[in-house]
């Protein structure tokens, strides 16, 4: 999952995004709100962290903007303790929750996590298809309850698909979703992690989770339908 984080805070900003990238997590950061809405507008994202503070453009006015665009990715934001009109203004503009600062790491990653499985539809951490199961929250993955060892970007490549069954995703557009802004477009490294994931996932070929379709991308089929 790529995530936006728009935070001044430098130390903070430094903070979550390790924090983020530990959880599996792609992270682009921006340290104002002019360079964060570009950056919101300009790339795609599953999720954005925004600041209400923020220099040049205030958070609740990216917000607006980006919705204005008809962006609808979830939107978390961060307040101060006392201001309870930042979150009503928040939650107003289009944003989708808040957090009160000082936080738990722990808290906003648990919010996040929410945020984007409610995006794609699915309420609960476990997101299963068929034989195969994810868990969002502990990161482990079954297949016929048999518990399967991945790699974080392996991993990351299975819940973006698991979180959008069905449908077919290019190339470009999984690179965008699970690497930041400076990863090489043009590698072939989703060919590579998709061949690994189908050797883990379905050594027999038995059962055919993901299709390539030639031209178009990958496919991971939705076995409970």
């Amino acid at each position: 999952m790529r995530l936006l984080l728009v935070e001044d805070d430098i130390n903070l900003q430094s903070n979550l995004k390790l924090a983020l990238e530990k959880s599996g997590y792609s992270v682009d950061v921006a340290n104002d709100g002019e360079e964060g809405l570009f950056q919101a507008t300009e790339y795609e994202y599953d999720a954005a962290i925004i600041d209400v503070g923020l220099p040049k453009v205030d958070g609740i006015s990216v917000i607006k903007a980006i919705r204005a665009q008809d962006i609808s990715y979830p939107v978390l934001i961060l307040t101060a303790r006392d201001n309870w009109q930042d979150k009503v203004s928040g939650l107003d503009a289009g944003a989708d929750d808040y957090l009160t600062k000082p936080f738990h790491n722990e808290e906003l990653l648990a919010r996040l996590n929410a945020l984007i499985r409610r995006a794609a539809g699915k309420a609960s951490p476990i997101i299963t298809n068929g034989v195969l199961s994810i868990n969002t929250t502990s990161f482990e993955v079954k297949v016929d309850g048999e518990l399967i060892s991945l790699s974080s970007s392996e991993y990351r490549l299975l819940e973006y698909l698991m979180l959008n069954q069905n449908q077919v995703k290019s190339k470009s557009e999984l690179t965008e979703h699970i690497y930041d802004q400076d990863f090489d477009l043009d590698s072939n490294v989703i060919e590579v992690f998709i061949r690994r994931l189908r050797k883990k996932l379905d050594p027999l070929g038995q059962f055919n989770f993901i299709e390539t379709h030639r031209g178009a991308g990958y496919r991971l089929r939705a076995l409970d339908l």
